[in-house]
């Protein structure tokens, strides 16, 4: 009797262990449910069939403006009343298992503008954007132009009326084919419109843009209109021509650098196989500019090559190029030079043309410095038919020069390599 009864006593300790244990785990997860849901930045709300909150988490409060109260047994709409105290929220409703419904709230994302307001800043944003909209009837002259698109073409809004006719007279004549195809190519095929196009405005400056569109159709699928943007991209021309520049160009001197020399010499002597003509290939090394940029610095150094730079460009055509290799090295492209005249008596005429004003003193702020200089000359078709092989013969031949002495050139020699004259500066 007295083991049955400390087996009932002792079971139900065990139920009462097990108990405790799981109430303790309730605790528990309770709590951390509770710590997750305030943890939420949606509000919360649990409502009863009366109305009343049962039950909220901390960003409800915060949401509805008593983030300190308890909104424990009050009703709903008294925290939803429209007394203009509440911040604007939206709140949806979701029904709840066994109880009323709950209601989750979150802050209104979007308010309801102003229509004037609302298009005066889309009317602001195409204008700093540079993007304008149009809208043209193919069959007839009217086009509509948004307000930005006056600017794009020069004139202020309302100065003219926008037309078909008017937007063509305004585009580049060299572009206004290209634009007419890509329209046409759009009609017919419902393909994309994108062109870009030069437009010259009233003042005659020239200005660059980008126009995309597509067809509008009718019930039957025949093309009716046209509609689009237009964006002005002259700053983005402009920056891919500096661009270019700067990648053809030397920057001290602003002369073609190895890049821009080599094409155009390639085109060069393509017009000469054309034309059975000549092209003069001279390699020009300055003498004593090492002394002047030690003695007095990299800036009056710099002045010296500009100064070099600017007294060839004087002593030659146009249509002839002077590029910059790098340090103290130039080059002299000249061509559509006849093959009547013997190649001695070419090299002669060039060396007089480029030495005669390079052996100037140059007057650098209160200073006179004294520059010689070492040519190198190659001529096509006798030293020979590209590229490499005239620079090769024009450089050794160059410091063939260089050991003969100050302002000497020489002329290669297409068999040897070695310069088949030396002569002093006239």
């Amino acid at each position: 009797m007295l083991a049955t009864s400390l087996a009932i006593i002792a079971a139900l300790l065990l139920v009462t262990l097990v108990l405790l244990q799981r109430l303790r785990r309730a605790k528990q997860q309770l709590a951390q449910h509770r710590a997750l849901l305030d943890a939420l930045p949606e509000g919360l709300l649990l409502v009863n069939r009366d109305g009343r909150i049962d039950a909220h988490n901390a960003a409800a409060a915060r949401l509805l403006g008593h983030p300190s109260t308890t909104l424990q047994g009050t009703p709903l709409q008294r925290w939803l009343a429209a007394d203009g105290k509440q911040p604007l929220l939206d709140a949806s409703r979701v029904p709840a298992a066994a109880h009323g419904h709950a209601v989750v709230l979150t802050q209104a994302t979007s308010v309801h503008d102003d229509p004037v307001a609302a298009v005066e800043r889309f009317k602001r944003s195409q204008y700093f954007a540079c993007i304008g909209t149009w809208d043209w009837s193919i069959d007839s002259d009217t086009l509509y132009w948004s307000e930005a698109i006056y600017g794009m073409f020069g004139f202020k809004v309302g100065e003219v009326t926008p037309s078909y006719e008017l937007f063509c007279s305004c585009i580049h004549p060299d572009d206004r084919e290209q634009v007419r195809a890509g329209e046409l190519r759009c009609i017919e095929t419902g393909h994309n419109h994108d062109e870009e196009y030069r437009v010259i405005w009233p003042d005659g400056s020239i200005h660059w843009l980008r126009e995309t569109g597509n067809v509008v159709t009718d019930a039957n699928g025949r093309p009716i209109r046209m509609m689009g943007v237009v964006r002005d991209i002259s700053e983005e021309k402009a920056s891919v021509s500096q661009l270019k520049k700067i990648a053809r160009h030397d920057p001290l001197t602003g002369l073609p650098n190895r890049l821009l020399l080599e094409e155009f010499l390639t085109q060069a002597l393509a017009r000469a196989r054309s034309n059975a003509t000549r092209v003069a290939l001279v390699f020009i090394d300055l003498n004593g500019f090492k002394q002047i940029n030690d003695n007095h610095g990299h800036a009056v150094g710099d002045q010296v090559l500009v100064s070099t730079a600017q007294r060839l460009l004087q002593s030659l055509r146009e249509a002839d190029m002077v590029a910059r290799l790098g340090g103290d090295e130039f080059v002299v492209v000249i061509e559509g030079l006849t093959r009547s005249k013997s190649p001695h008596d070419e090299a002669q005429m060039i060396s007089e043309k480029i030495l005669q004003p390079l052996s100037q003193p140059l007057s650098l702020g209160n200073a006179s410095h004294q520059v010689g200089a070492s040519l190198g000359i190659a001529l096509y078709p006798e030293h020979g038919p590209n590229i490499d092989s005239l620079i090769h013969i024009a450089d050794q031949a160059m410091y063939a020069a260089k050991r003969s002495g100050n302002n000497q050139y020489c002329l290669g020699m297409a068999t040897t390599g070695e310069p088949s004259l030396v002569s002093p500066a006239p």
